[in-house]
């Protein structure tokens, strides 16, 4: 077999490939894409996607409240929704802000508080927390409530291996036959 008519052989390999794992994960590329887009966007949504950060009266953390307190203050915010999960996920300070972001597992929300009178300043659903679980695919694991993000890990591993697989036989599509029309 000739040098050419093994780089035709291999070229069609690769496109054959290409072209069935493309059909194979079109719409998890497509959701990928898309939830990737609206989060490189989310600073910029004017809200939407990310909460505004408000700003609290003072940045000298030594006025500031004892965070139990706040944390207390933040869930007191939540007692009005019944059906609200109150299982905390994370708390963010932002000393030059002055205020207190408290995290919530569940339905995404926020509270911000001003850190120095304990003021809820902002109850907030963060969609961009959803769009990150859908992006990563954290949501399925969310949905069927596994241990240990077992979907999340396989749907990553599968993604980034498809997207390294079609960087390389996509430039092989373009090169092979460049290479060919040059012997």
């Amino acid at each position: 077999m000739t040098k050419r008519k093994k780089q035709a052989r291999l070229i069609r390999i690769f496109r054959k490939v290409h072209k069935t794992t493309g059909v194979y994960l079109f719409i998890f590329f497509f959701i990928i894409s898309i939830s990737g887009l609206l989060l490189g966007w989310k600073k910029n949504s004017r809200g939407i996607f990310l909460p505004k950060t408000e700003n609290g009266i003072s940045t000298n953390i030594s006025k500031w409240l004892p965070l139990d307190v706040l944390q207390k203050t933040a869930f007191e915010a939540l007692e009005d929704n019944e059906n609200v999960s109150i299982k905390l996920e994370r708390i963010d300070a932002r000393p030059e802000k002055g205020i207190v972001k408290f995290i919530f597992d569940s339905d995404y929300l926020e509270i911000q508080l001003d850190a120095t009178s304990g003021e809820v300043l902002a109850k907030t659903i963060r969609r961009s927390d959803l769009l990150e679980d859908i992006h990563d695919g954290s949501i399925l694991d969310d949905f069927f409530k596994t241990d240990g993000e077992i979907i999340k890990l396989i749907y990553t591993t599968t993604m980034g291996l498809a997207l390294l697989m079609f960087t390389i036989t996509g430039f092989w599509l373009w090169l092979g036959p460049k290479k060919m029309k040059n012997k």
